[in-house]
């Protein structure tokens, strides 16, 4: 059990399916997390109910409390958040973040002295104990600062460490990649439905040879191709299946959407840096006038 104090700062599903793996797991007592968020007090008092946690609105008073702060607001609202809370944040503090597309470097800048961040890109997969967490350390994080941080992301999951510039593919990758998977999900369900069978069969079928499979790359640790080609008998069914998916270019359009989102999360990243680049010109010119 971890001796700290830990808040978060938004209260929406990653900090919830934290709380609740952190609970699970015994990492933390219930009097050791806190939670706040923007203006939502309805969404803390159903927190605070279900888990016995600590709740306040007041960002000020969890500062000073606790240790480690997971910045668990949408990439949109981080400006908006560092600028509010950095006169109480301080070097003592680790920082947390799991907002897509935010780097390290806008956020220490948002500080006049080091302040210790991580960037961690965790999955809705968290929910049930599950995620793929990537986490990557700024400029004053120091190792026990990620180990403390892979202890927590550890409640939740499995959790690697990565450099900065590659956080934004694991974004692409294990932070979407569990809509990719529903989305195969819906189209396997789907062929079966549209060929004859009851939904319930379809999605029975369809989930379970999901599992069987993610299970095979686990207990076998044998690479993907080679159950691939294990299950697939020449001139047999699989290889027909198998061969339209590649008249269709499955593999490009697996390769495209990871792309794609890897970009986006970069363009979001961009966006915030632009922002705050925006607004010091303004001010500055505003100083000027």
């Amino acid at each position: 059990m971890l001796d700290l104090q830990l808040g978060f700062i938004g209260a929406g599903s990653m900090a919830e399916a934290m709380i609740t793996g952190i609970l699970r797991n015994q990492l933390l007592k219930k009097d050791n997390i806190w939670v706040t968020n923007r203006e939502n007090k309805v969404r803390l008092d159903e927190l605070r109910n279900k888990y016995g946690i600590q709740m306040t609105e007041d960002k000020k008073e969890l500062l000073k409390k606790v240790q480690v702060v997971v910045l668990a607001m949408k990439p949109k609202d981080m400006e908006h958040a560092l600028d509010e809370l950095k006169e109480w944040i301080y070097p003592s503090h680790l920082l947390i973040s799991v907002a897509a597309g935010v780097s390290t470097q806008v956020i220490e800048e948002s500080f006049p002295y080091p302040v210790p961040i991580i960037r961690a890109m965790p999955n809705t997969s968290s929910t049930i104990g599950l995620s793929a967490t990537a986490l990557c350390k700024g400029n004053w994080a120091t190792p026990h600062h990620i180990e403390t941080a892979k202890e927590i992301f550890r409640a939740i999951g499995s959790v690697c460490e990565v450099e900065e510039k590659d956080i934004d593919i694991v974004t692409g990758l294990s932070g979407s990649g569990p809509a990719y998977v529903y989305y195969l999900v819906e189209a396997l369900m789907g062929a079966g439905i549209r060929e004859g069978l009851e939904p319930e069969v379809a999605r029975e079928l369809t989930i379970q040879t999901l599992l069987g499979a993610a299970q095979m790359l686990i207990t076998t640790k044998e690479e993907p191709s080679l159950l691939r080609k294990k299950v697939t008998s020449p001139g047999g069914t699989t290889m027909a299946g198998l061969q339209t998916l590649d008249d269709y270019r499955f593999v490009e359009a697996i390769h495209s959407a990871v792309a794609r989102a890897t970009e986006r999360s970069r363009e979001m990243g961009q966006f915030i840096v632009n922002a705050r680049g925006n607004r010091s010109v303004e001010i500055t010119n505003q100083s000027n006038l």
